[in-house]
């Protein structure tokens, strides 16, 4: 350990060893990333306007939608254009600076994504059990208050995870088995003990992932409890369709999370975080807008009623 601490180093940058090689395969895949980040960006982006401009969706929960969208649309950007510039030009460095940076914009918006799932439950939730007060528990204060209270509380988390890993000494290589600045693969580089900082992971990810998870999944058995027993058809149907929708991005999202941050850094491969950090970053940002606009008819209706009204003469 002492001659780990005598060769510790605060390097000025790193290198990202990426994803994907020059193979063809591998160039075909690149390019279905870049579709899908195009996407992906193009399908949050069309999601937030369509929410902005149509007064039937100045709701709370297209107001809570709007900020999952752009939070999609964030995530992506930090990760996938240095990922396509890493593929194109060789040395694939990141300078200390930008690794920081990277690292914490990435778990700024998976930290509020993570709490905004728990909010957006919580407006379903009072929605179909507590209709009659509604406006009051979700006014347009509330709503504020709750999307401030997620973004402060994703970026303190963010801020603490960052400072704390990127002032550990490293020592020795500078190559990130990674296609980003990703804790589990910067820490396989500290000349230090870590654990430490492994129990930090271990409870933030309870307090960011398990708690809100449990949360959401105790909001939706209320829901579908007070649904079942509806005597309007219609109505169950309703609600079964918006509530599957948010069941789909949850289960989705919370799955590869917890893969991805609940397992000890002993039992972390490289192949295998690649891949699922390859999933929560670009599939489920293209999966969001799909998942919310196809199957709801509000969006729907809104995008036919934009479309006419810019085909139409002024």
């Amino acid at each position: 350990m002492e001659v780990a601490r005598c060769n510790a180093t605060s390097p000025t940058e790193f290198v990202l060893l990426g994803l994907l090689n020059h193979s063809k395969v591998h160039t075909f895949l690149m390019a279905m990333i870049l579709l899908a980040f195009i996407t992906a960006v193009l399908g949050n982006a069309l999601l937030m306007f369509l929410i902005q401009v149509d007064s039937s969706l100045h709701t709370p929960m297209y107001f809570f939608l709007s900020h999952l969208a752009f939070m999609d649309i964030c995530e992506t950007l930090t990760i996938v254009p240095k990922m396509s510039a890493d593929f194109v030009t060789p040395g694939n460095t990141i300078s200390w600076a930008g690794c920081g940076a990277q690292k914490f914009f990435t778990l700024a918006t998976g930290g509020a994504e993570c709490l905004l799932l728990v909010v957006m439950s919580y407006d379903r939730y009072v929605a179909i059990c507590k209709p009659l007060q509604y406006p009051l528990l979700l006014s347009r204060r509330v709503c504020l208050g709750l999307a401030a209270a997620v973004w402060i509380g994703a970026s303190v988390d963010a801020l603490m995870h960052t400072v704390y890993i990127m002032h550990l000494p490293f020592c020795g290589s500078k190559n990130i088995n990674h296609f980003l600045c990703e804790h589990p693969a910067l820490m396989k580089l500290a000349c230090s003990d870590t654990s430490t900082y492994e129990s930090l992971v271990f409870v933030t990810g309870i307090v960011m992932l398990l708690i809100p998870c449990s949360i959401v999944l105790a909001s939706y058995t209320r829901i579908l409890s007070t649904v079942l027993r509806m005597k309007s058809t219609k109505g169950q149907q309703k609600a079964l369709a918006t509530c599957s929708s948010h069941l789909t991005v949850v289960c989705m999202f919370y799955g590869a999370a917890l893969f991805m941050y609940m397992r000890p850094n002993a039992y972390h491969t490289p192949e295998q975080d690649k891949i699922v950090c390859l999933f929560y970053t670009v599939v489920t940002p293209i999966l969001n807008p799909l998942i919310y606009s196809l199957r709801n008819k509000d969006v729907l209706g809104a995008l036919k009623k934009t479309g006419w009204k810019m085909q139409s003469p002024p």
